[in-house]
């Protein structure tokens, strides 16, 4: 079974030095990073750092802003079983490939995805973590923040994902579940609270609810685009 990790990447200069060196000794066959025009170091950081580590074949490739478009550009290159879509702000846990490879080891799995907790594990950012992998596992519905993976087959049946600005990530993993079992791993990423910090922990909270539950009632993600604040 051979793993691909695809990273869409725009202006993220200060997060790869965090990101890559761990993961490239995780063992995975293939990185692909899809830079949607960042106007930073992105792109040399992300190079420099992959020279250090040539028995994983990775590439830097531009592709269209928008990370579903990003996401789609990687997995068209991609060559490996199974494919994982990793956020340039969340860190994988050390046995990442062993874990995905035991979900994967079940022929009804299509997909999974990781729990998820910050890097402050108290207070706020506990509650919310808590939260998230709840919903996901009694939903089965995942988000990138959770680090989704998928067979490469599966996801060339289903046409990838949506080319939308927002909430690809659950479009995709509704109709990922409709077609096989979806596994939640316990294993936990770390990813950024950078967006809870920014706006308040409460006020994104109840933001976020908002426009999923507008999106749950059929608004257009374009629409909902222009009240989700990027965060970098």
């Amino acid at each position: 079974m051979t793993i691909a990790v695809i990273i869409p990447v725009l202006n993220e200069q200060k997060a790869l030095p965090a990101l890559l060196p761990e993961l490239l000794s995780l063992g995975f066959e293939e990185m692909i990073i899809v830079d949607g025009g960042s106007r930073d170091r992105t792109v040399d950081m992300a190079g420099m750092i992959c020279q250090s580590a040539p028995h994983v074949h990775s590439r830097i490739i531009p592709g269209p802003c928008g990370r579903a478009s990003q996401m789609n550009a990687g997995a068209a290159l991609a060559n490996s079983d199974i494919l994982v879509f990793l956020h340039a702000d969340t860190q994988l846990p050390h046995n990442a490939r062993q874990v995905v490879e035991q979900a994967m080891d079940d022929p009804r799995c299509v997909g999974g995805r990781f729990d998820v907790r910050f890097p402050r594990d108290t207070g706020y950012a506990w509650m919310v973590s808590r939260l998230m992998n709840l919903r996901s596992r009694w939903s089965g519905i995942s988000t990138g923040d959770q680090t989704m993976f998928v067979r490469r087959s599966v996801f060339e049946e289903l046409g990838g994902f949506a080319n939308i600005p927002l909430m690809e990530d659950i479009e995709f993993s509704r109709r990922l579940k409709r077609v096989g079992t979806i596994a939640p791993l316990r294993a936990k990423v770390i990813t950024s609270f950078r967006r809870w910090e920014q706006h308040g922990p409460l006020r994104t909270i109840v933001r976020m609810w908002i426009l999923r539950a507008w999106y749950w009632l059929g608004w257009d993600p374009r629409r909902l685009q222009q009240y989700y604040d990027t965060v970098r």
